[in-house]
């Protein structure tokens, strides 16, 4: 075993030429990652081992990939949904565990319990052969929509750059377009990356409807309740708008310890440092979502009371079966990056914004919310170039002054290539999932506006 991984890192070494050695820290995220993102491909997406290695495993962080890919093969226990990959001899091997509804969530570094997991009981709705958008048996609506198949097979082809794997459209509430590349289908979920912070703000939106938050009040988390502690100002809109001030230094885009090192949220996210008053700087930062989820959570009775809103508050009620809102070892969501879902599902995420947040009658957001999160927040993203530049509302993107985008419209965006473009004006949702790289990404404008072209 001892010659195993000498070998294992001497191999990894020879890998990063003109880099150092890696640690063994350096090893331990390397193999979370790989134990996090196959146990999710496989038991949440349905995926085969050899599209996760093709898909999930590669394109990926330049930092991560080849030592990812120089570790030992993941070792799958499909009884018990465990994953794990093996990284130092002296240590255990680090172990992801997929639970019904909420994932797969990684161990800490060390542990090999996976019963230290949370879990619920939900009663799952069975909605599969009912019509879109609560079902899957819907039949497309194709009269005269030929254009509109022309131009997303054109980008699962990479007409518009990038690695698209399902692209689906939405136009008056009713599935008009939908095309997947080989080995994906409507019930093929994949990680949502950032555009989970959209559907953070959606859930946040179900707690504020029901009175159990308010945006504009302090967040009151009791990590900041010392006596004298300035972060106690920040306010649950301040981490809405990307503006809590806190410290999120090298790149607030990068909470790795927390997605696959088998960090906690309760920990990790906490412990910035103010340095901006609230409100006044806009950075964008992934814990600023997970400390608007950790104000949700710490409002919340119990854990499991906690762990069930999402799913009763929006997901089960919107139809949205095939989504896994994963979460840390100890049960808070990672709901800045770490869901699994379906392009389906996010185009029911889409249609619930266009409905200002009634679905089938129900109010499940509160009214005005979809003017809410696409309204500028007082502190915006710095300008890129002298053309149009993107804005930021409430964990939306918005698009103004892009050729072919109506104004007014605004999106859920992830890393890789994730897009859940809302366009009011057309009344339309278009959803492309894919897995792009640094140097190969979508022109998501571009793409849009053949979309929406084609939809005349």
């Amino acid at each position: 075993m001892r010659i195993l991984f000498v070998l294992l890192a001497a191999g990894l070494a020879s890998a990063q030429a003109q880099t150092a050695e890696p640690t063994s820290r350096d090893l331990s995220m390397a193999a979370g990652y790989k134990a996090q993102f196959v146990c999710s491909g496989l038991f949440s997406g349905g995926k085969s081992l050899e599209a996760i290695e093709e898909d999930e495993l590669r394109g990926i962080y330049p930092g991560y990939e080849e030592t990812v890919g120089a570790l030992p093969a993941a070792k799958v226990n499909r009884a018990r949904k465990t994953v794990s990959v093996r990284f130092a001899e002296d240590m255990p091997p680090r172990i992801a565990v997929w639970r019904q509804h909420l994932g797969c969530a990684s161990l800490p570094p060390g542990s090999m319990n996976g019963n230290i997991l949370p879990r619920i009981e939900l009663e799952r709705p069975t909605a599969s052969d009912e019509p879109w958008p609560q079902g899957e048996g819907a039949e497309l609506r194709r009269a005269a929509i030929t254009e509109l198949d022309r131009v997303l097979e054109e980008t699962v082809t990479g007409a518009f750059g990038g690695s698209t794997s399902a692209v689906v459209v939405i136009r008056d509430g009713e599935l008009v377009g939908e095309q997947y590349k080989e080995g994906f289908g409507p019930e093929t979920a994949q990680r949502t990356w950032s555009v989970a912070k959209s559907l953070a703000a959606t859930v946040i939106g179900a707690a504020v409807h029901q009175g159990i938050l308010e945006p504009d009040q302090p967040t009151g988390l009791s990590a900041w309740s010392a006596p004298g502690d300035p972060r106690q100002a920040i306010t649950l809109e301040n981490l809405l708008h990307m503006a809590s001030g806190l410290d999120s230094e090298p790149a607030g885009n990068r909470t790795d310890e927390v997605y696959f090192g088998g960090g906690l949220v309760s920990q990790h996210a906490v412990e910035g440092a103010l340095q901006a008053p609230p409100g006044t700087r806009w950075r964008y930062a992934n814990n600023d979502t997970m400390l608007a989820m950790l104000t949700l959570r710490e409002r919340m009775e119990g854990r499991s009371e906690y762990l069930r809103f999402p799913f009763e508050a929006v997901l089960h009620k919107i139809g949205m079966l095939h989504t896994y809102p994963e979460t840390d070892w100890r049960g808070d969501y990672v709901m800045s990056s770490q869901v699994w879902t379906t392009a389906r599902d996010l185009a029911r995420l889409g249609q619930l914004y266009l409905q200002d947040g009634v679905w089938e009658g129900e109010r499940i957001l509160p009214e005005g919310w979809a003017e809410y999160v696409s309204t500028p927040a007082p502190s915006q993203p710095p300008r890129r170039g002298d053309g149009p530049s993107r804005g930021y509302g409430v964990q939306f993107w918005l698009y103004e002054g892009f050729d072919g985008v109506p104004e007014g419209s605004y999106a859920a965006l992830g890393n890789r290539g994730q897009v859940v473009m809302i366009v009011p004006e057309r009344n339309a949702v278009i959803v492309r999932r894919g897995y792009d790289s640094a140097g190969n990404r979508i022109d998501i404008p571009a793409f849009t506006a053949a979309v929406l072209e084609a939809l005349e």
